[in-house]
């Protein structure tokens, strides 16, 4: 009895560890007072999470609308108290603690895919004929790569420095900012408003793959020693043993050709001492 308890336990922890594994953060702000969302738990389904972010957007709060899509995004990326020691993200982290609760709301942890494209829809729909909404923005950052921890900071250090540009470019603005973790690229969709309004759609992953295909097909005009490297440690050490083996061989070459043999010594005997000794 004990034992299958045990093993119930621990195939209820495994579980329960492989379900926060793919679990991702989702994190919510804005320059506008927001209305208390209707749940609070670090804990929670995507479903759960879109239906309260929908609420908080209900009342269209701002005229600009930020949704970034950071994929493979932990909530241990961001810290515990977001302090900028723990973060990965500082800019994101400080924007985020310059907020009270009344302008901010997260989940830790959300089990299930966050797209954007049903929040940029329900923006879209919900505010369209209020004429009241300037720019939603869709912004997709480069994934965040399983090459180790050195690798994974770097980009989050490179996604974090885009994401402060633009959070220096909405400032005197009022803007509300949604973070979550969607692993498939952005499809574009054109939203239909009511009345003069501008949308501009931001598409971080085509200019950056556009940078890249650049970046390949430009020609590398450095000097020929600068873009190959010709004299490696290997080769180094290779001359070394190559020139320790010449020398040996030289002071034999030199030992065999010193030696002094006179011609008498490969003459044959003809004296009487020899003919004594053939009898």
């Amino acid at each position: 009895m004990k034992l299958s308890t045990t093993v119930a336990i621990l195939a209820y922890a495994v579980s329960q560890s492989q379900a926060f594994s793919d679990s991702s953060p989702f994190i919510l702000f804005s320059t506008a007072k927001l209305p208390p969302p209707p749940a609070t738990a670090q804990l929670q389904t995507s479903t759960q999470v879109l239906e309260t972010a929908k609420s908080l957007l209900a009342a269209c709060p701002t005229r600009r609308y930020i949704l970034v899509s950071q994929p493979n995004l932990h909530a241990a990326d961001l810290g515990a108290d977001r302090d900028d020691d723990d973060c990965r993200m500082p800019n994101l982290c400080r924007a985020v603690r310059g907020m009270d609760r009344a302008h901010s709301w997260s989940v830790a942890e959300v089990i299930g895919q966050v797209s954007g494209k049903p929040l940029g829809e329900y923006i879209t729909s919900a505010c369209g004929d209020k004429v009241v909404v300037e720019r939603v923005e869709l912004a997709h950052l480069p994934a965040i790569s399983e090459g180790g921890e050195k690798r994974r900071e770097e980009v989050l250090g490179d996604n974090d420095h885009e994401l402060g540009k633009l959070l220096d470019m909405l400032d005197g603005e009022d803007y509300t900012v949604m973070m979550f973790s969607d692993p498939n690229e952005f499809k574009a969709y054109e939203p239909e408003f009511a009345g003069p309004v501008h949308i501009d759609m931001k598409r971080w992953a085509e200019d950056a793959e556009a940078v890249g295909n650049k970046k390949s097909n430009s020609t590398d005009n450095r000097p020929l020693f600068e873009k190959y490297q010709f004299f490696t440690p290997g080769i180094f050490m290779s001359f070394i043993v190559l020139a320790v083996l010449l020398s040996i061989l030289g002071v034999g070459l030199k030992a065999l050709a010193s030696l002094e043999v006179s011609y008498g010594a490969f003459e044959k005997e003809m004296g009487p001492a020899a003919q004594k000794k053939q009898m």
